[in-house]
């Protein structure tokens, strides 16, 4: 970011505006909304200016323009219309030590205006940065119709009460009260113009000292999906804004945590091959004490939950605790890796058997079942795979069918560094070698092209060694 956003808290403080025209009367509307004392410097006003002078909303300084005038000041906008005054009482404000802002001229803003969605007293700043002013009007305008015109009053009022709600409840029970008022009766009631309504149920929890509706799980499993952090659901997102405590693994994009609240605890537990600094019976431990602490958790997977995240063990060790759970979905590898490579992992008529499974047992005696699977219209996943593929290609060549195969490689599937490679499976361990492919990984097994009349991967997605 090449400029912050932040709050300037403006009661009792200054702003001056330098300039007396139409510029000027626009930077004043926007700073009227504001409890600042406003001082217009200009040697004569328009008739707008002019008439809040005479209200008395603000103070009108005709005198010459001294660096004394921007002393103590919040900020100073320059609106006079003319570059060259512009930049001399930039220069002036400068030298007081004054934060400004010079209307057209970004080059020489300390602080720049940004488009604002007003609920008072929630307010919205969307800024780009003065790339894409029209962007910043469309995004303001999605949120206007978005957020409901007396939102402002239920934040006030929710205000009025924190204090009282302080009293009555725990951190916790604090944020699932708050967030039971803007996302369920309370809000609905208040937009629907019933006021008293809205209040009387925000007084009614605080009063009973708990929240009337049941809350989500200490335990959240959450699967983030493969690669990007926009394959995450809306679901997982709020899960992830309500955790007092997350735990990750190795393989999340690290921008997911961006996403959650500042501050929530991040407490990294990732598992590198050969070296499991954090077996799954510490991982278990921590999530059954944070919960029992007390505190929201949630348990971040890559892909999916429920798909080799060894997520039932977890959800095990927490039933025999006694602590709830629930499990959200995630998009899983396999089907994040076929999509990016514009395949399907089902096709009507072609191929209407699929099977998930991994490279990594925790029987690794024995053998592979997923070979009794591979005939035509079948497909088979096999996940992190590619430390496993020459013994991968051993079993296909005891049951005589590597010759019969096609195997379609993708590696971390949806980040930056994606691969997409497709040879024969005999060919899958020089395949693997010459283009150092690494997990993560996934492998597709299939009856190949030629043996089973399928269509061809596109050559423009995948690239295909023979």
């Amino acid at each position: 970011m090449k400029t912050f956003p932040m709050f300037l808290k403006m009661s009792g403080r200054t702003v001056v505006i330098c300039g007396g025209g139409e510029q000027a009367a626009q930077k004043c509307r926007l700073m009227l909304k504001t409890e600042a004392r406003i001082v217009v410097a200009a040697p004569a006003l328009e008739e707008e200016l002019a008439d809040l002078e005479r209200a008395g909303r603000i103070h009108w300084h005709p005198q010459a323009v001294t660096p004394k005038l921007f002393g103590g000041t919040a900020l100073v906008f320059v609106a006079t219309g003319c570059p060259g005054a512009d930049a001399a009482l930039h220069a002036l404000a400068t030298q007081a030590g004054a934060l400004v802002n010079v209307v057209d001229q970004p080059d020489l803003c300390d602080a720049v205006t940004p488009s604002i969605v007003d609920r008072d007293p929630v307010v919205v700043a969307i800024g780009t940065e003065g790339t894409a002013p029209v962007l910043a009007r469309q995004i303001k305008t999605r949120l206007e119709e978005t957020l409901e015109p007396r939102l402002g009053d239920l934040a006030a009022l929710a205000g009025r009460l924190r204090d009282r709600a302080a009293a009555r409840l725990g951190p916790r029970q604090r944020r699932d009260l708050w967030r039971w008022v803007f996302s369920g009766p309370v809000r609905s009631a208040h937009a629907r113009g019933s006021e008293r309504e809205a209040a009387r149920l925000l007084k009614q929890a605080i009063g009973a000292g708990r929240v009337p509706e049941a809350q989500p799980a200490p335990v959240s499993l959450v699967g983030a999906g493969p690669g990007s952090r926009d394959l995450i659901t809306l679901r997982g997102v709020q899960r992830l804004q309500e955790a007092d405590i997350i735990f990750y693994d190795r393989l999340i994009d690290p921008g997911l945590l961006e996403l959650a609240r500042r501050d929530a605890e991040r407490v990294y537990v990732g598992k590198a091959p050969g070296c499991h600094s954090w077996p799954q019976e510490r991982i278990n431990m921590m999530l059954v004490s944070a919960a029992r602490q007390g505190k929201r958790v949630v348990r971040l997977k890559c892909g999916d939950p429920g798909i080799f995240a060894r997520g039932a063990e977890e959800a095990e060790a927490l039933t025999a605790s006694g602590i709830a759970y629930e499990i959200v979905p995630g998009v899983t590898s396999a089907s994040a890796a076929a999509a990016a490579t514009g395949t399907f992992l089902t096709e009507r008529g072609r191929t209407d058997t699929l099977v998930l499974t991994t490279a990594h047992k925790a029987d690794a005696s024995t053998p592979p079942e997923w070979i009794t699977h591979l005939r035509l219209g079948a497909r088979v996943a096999v996940y992190m795979g590619v430390s496993k593929a020459p013994e991968m290609l051993r079993c296909l060549e005891r049951e005589g069918i590597a010759a019969q195969i096609d195997v379609h490689i993708v590696s971390r599937a949806e980040t930056p560094d994606q691969r997409s490679v497709t040879c024969p499976a005999r060919d899958l361990v020089r395949v693997i070698a010459e283009q150092e492919i690494a997990n993560p990984a996934i492998l597709f097994f299939s009856a190949s092209c030629a043996q089973a009349g399928l269509r061809s991967t596109p050559a423009e997605r995948t690239q295909h060694i023979a």
